[in-house]
């Protein structure tokens, strides 16, 4: 290594992009491309740090494996970090494993861990398990071990395993002290806090009160028949009928559930489902018809009788019918839930992690941003949408999971 490229490093180690880039602004080759890529990741411009880190792989090429691994991997930190879940997962799982081959246990730690991230915000938390298990962390520094804690935090968190979030908290927080840095220390404690946080409200007959969501924990494994808003499904114990792909059903199964034991009249119903302002003798023909498509689905827990007004939820071995909604209602809650956490999100990397079209999402963003509860900035393809801290959706625990049960 060359006296400037050495000088550079030492620069960016020590926090000073600026003066990196003074030693190697002009150069092309390889590693001046690939200490320049990350200067200018941290002064903010990741467009152009991943345009440079991409130079700089092709140029190291096959033959220089480790360092091409080492551009891939902070090609992905970039795209991580600025929402792009469209990034070539494969390639970043390739770099993992070069980087494990030429001994470079720390860097195959933090790629392991970006594929963990990512599975995560897409709701694998099966593939997010996966990576973590048999990992030696004996060797790692604190700033690797706490962000592993961190992980296995919020993948406890998802599976309502709320003692074991709690030490995984724990021993982060012990990290991040350990490793001496501020930031990490701030931004453990802030992922801690979602434990203190209300995460849903409960709707019964006696009204309605905020959870935690150690409170949602106790609820799911209750015997009550829970109509769940966050995540769509109906459900007792163990018992789950998701809805999440039949928004006309879920909505008549709210709808009746928050009248329990009362009836709700037909022309309620329609306008819940349908959202007609007024009823005709259409809306009810279709009624009839979804209203026997949700008692076919309720079967094993309820049952959805007719009465002179309208329609009635009759639960099986089931004392109460509550309903678990935001804290805050919001049509859009989902896609606000992603955006508090403060990033940058392209509505392409909204739609992945949702599992909705990008239509859809963009028609969510549009409105809020409308109501000004989002902003924008960029065009076309590199438009990014944020927003600040929404009090109500300070988690994403109870969004729809591609593993809801195992």
């Amino acid at each position: 290594m060359d006296s400037l490229i050495s000088a550079a490093a030492a620069a960016l180690a020590g926090g000073d992009p600026l003066r990196a880039l003074n030693w190697v602004a002009l150069r092309e080759d390889a590693p001046a491309l690939a200490l320049r890529g990350i200067a200018m990741a941290q002064l903010g411009d990741l467009a152009q740090a991943q345009k440079l880190l991409k130079r700089a792989a092709r140029a190291f090429g096959p033959r220089k494996a480790l360092a091409h691994a080492r551009c891939v991997l902070a090609q992905a930190e970039i795209a991580f970090v600025s929402r792009d879940l469209t990034w070539p997962v494969n390639t970043l799982a390739a770099a993992q494993t070069a980087l494990e081959k030429q001994g470079d246990v720390l860097n195959a730690l933090h790629a392991r861990h970006l594929l963990a991230r990512h599975a995560l915000l897409l709701g694998d938390l099966r593939d997010a398990e996966r990576l973590l298990a048999n990992v030696d962390l004996s060797s790692m520094p604190p700033i690797r071990q706490a962000a592993h804690a961190m992980i296995l935090a919020s993948i406890a968190m998802q599976r309502f395993q709320i003692e074991t979030a709690r030490a995984a908290f724990s021993r982060a927080v012990e990290e991040a002290k350990l490793s001496g840095i501020p930031a990490l220390l701030a931004e453990v404690k802030t992922a801690a806090q979602r434990l203190e946080t209300p995460a849903a409200r409960l709707i019964t007959r006696q009204g309605e009160h905020l959870l935690l969501l150690e409170d949602v924990a106790a609820l799911q494994s209750s015997p009550i028949l829970l109509i769940d808003a966050c995540r769509r499904v109906v459900r007792r114990g163990k018992v789950v009928i998701p809805l999440a792909s039949r928004p006309v059903l879920f909505a008549l199964a709210r709808a009746l559930a928050e009248k329990w034991p009362n009836d709700v009249c037909r022309d309620d119903l329609v306008q819940s489902a349908f959202q007609a302002k007024k009823a005709d003798e259409s809306h009810r023909a279709r009624l009839r018809v979804e209203i026997g498509r949700l008692r076919q689905l309720l079967r094993p827990l309820a049952d959805v009788q007719a009465t002179s007004q309208g329609f009635a939820l009759q639960p099986r071995q089931a004392s109460e019918v509550n309903v678990l909604t935001w804290p805050l209602e919001e049509e859009h809650a989902a896609v606000l839930a992603f955006l508090a956490d403060g990033e940058a999100w392209s509505s392409s990397a909204l739609a992945l992690a949702l599992g909705i079209s990008q239509r859809t999402v963009q028609r969510s963003l549009d409105a809020l941003a409308a109501e000004r509860k989002v902003q924008w900035f960029g065009r076309a393809r590199a438009r990014r949408w944020t927003t600040s801290a929404v009090l109500g959706f300070t988690t994403i625990m109870l969004l729809p999971t591609r593993v809801l049960e195992d």
